[in-house]
């Protein structure tokens, strides 16, 4: 008697531990979110960090806030969101080298794959493959041609080592058989503007980014980089249709939050994302940035990782792609 005495009241702490941690995670978020952005200000993941904060902040009556902490191409905001408490108030905002790093780095502190959980895809957009005026290409034909006749002597900006500019422009240089050669610079805006100069040929830049120095004639486009072309850019070919039709590239979006983030609180972000995401005013203004809405599930999101680790560990290993 006196044993169940004893372990009566642990049982109802135990019991009232799991209602108050259930209850925790209906009512999340009670305090700001933190969206961890691993770039620094300006690219295509901040872009998408703050079209989607202030909606969700919205939606949920809790600040979220974006915070930027770039470095080592997203490392180490990536390691900082897997050292995070898993309660739903850190969360990742990331991109092609989450999953990219992992062949590129000799030993990451983590794994993406493994010590992640995917939320949601919240968007994907294509690059644009634009030229300095003053080199002889007029189309994607004609730049694999004066690559191929003069090898090693075009120079393409990225915004760093294993940044989506610089894995677009190798898998164009996989398939074409050339070799341009990587520039590497910290961020996209330096790449950019290393490009309008003449510093370097080629560059492989988001489509809001390259759109306007193509209409002031400061920047050639010559191609879109997805499958299809762009309904904002409609006249612009892809590069499958310009003479490499096995390419594709595409820049997507997603949130994904530390191993150990309850299921319900995943699920409620994942929901709530396509929630906000699904109005036409959402639509119109991630258009507007060259970003198509994807606002997929938490499921559709790992089987989509999975598949990019495997297609890009090969074209990096096939190109010998090293981050240093």
């Amino acid at each position: 008697m006196m044993r169940r005495c004893c372990l009566l009241p642990a049982v109802l702490l135990v019991c009232l531990g799991l209602t108050s941690s259930a209850w925790s995670q209906q009512d999340w978020p009670t305090r700001p979110v933190r969206l961890l952005v691993p770039f620094p200000p300006g690219g295509s993941v901040d872009t998408v960090a703050r079209l989607i904060a202030p909606r969700l902040s919205e939606s949920f009556g809790q600040p979220f806030v974006v915070e930027n902490r770039g470095g080592a191409s997203g490392n180490i905001g990536t390691e900082a969101v897997v050292r995070a408490a898993p309660d739903g108030y850190s969360v990742l905002v990331h991109t092609i080298p989450l999953i990219a790093n992992a062949y590129l780095y000799p030993a990451l502190p983590y794994d993406a794959l493994r010590d992640l959980v995917p939320i949601t895809m919240i968007s994907a957009a294509p690059t644009t493959v634009a030229v300095n005026p003053t080199v002889a290409a007029r189309s994607v034909r004609e730049l694999i041609a004066l690559a191929r006749a003069h090898p090693g002597t075009l120079n393409y900006a990225t915004a760093g080592a294993a940044t989506n500019p610089h894995i677009a422009a190798e898998l164009f240089n996989y398939l074409a058989g050339i070799d341009m050669v990587a520039i590497h610079f910290k961020g996209g805006g330096p790449g950019l503007l290393a490009t309008l100069s003449g510093d370097t040929q080629v560059i492989f830049a988001g489509t809001s980014e390259a759109a306007q120095h193509v209409a002031t004639g400061k920047l050639r486009g010559l191609a879109i980089t997805s499958r299809k072309r762009s309904p904002t850019w409609p006249d612009l070919p892809t590069v499958a249709e310009s003479g490499l039709p096995d390419y594709e590239f595409v820049t997507w979006h997603g949130l994904l939050a530390p191993r150990g983030t309850p299921a319900a609180v995943v699920n409620r972000l994942a929901e709530r994302v396509h929630r906000v995401l699904a109005v036409a005013e959402a639509t119109r203004v991630f258009q507007q940035n060259g970003i198509d809405i994807v606002a997929d599930s938490p499921e559709d999101f790992a089987l989509r990782l999975k598949d990019e680790s495997i297609r890009w560990g090969k074209v990096i290993r096939e190109r010998g792609m090293r981050a240093e």
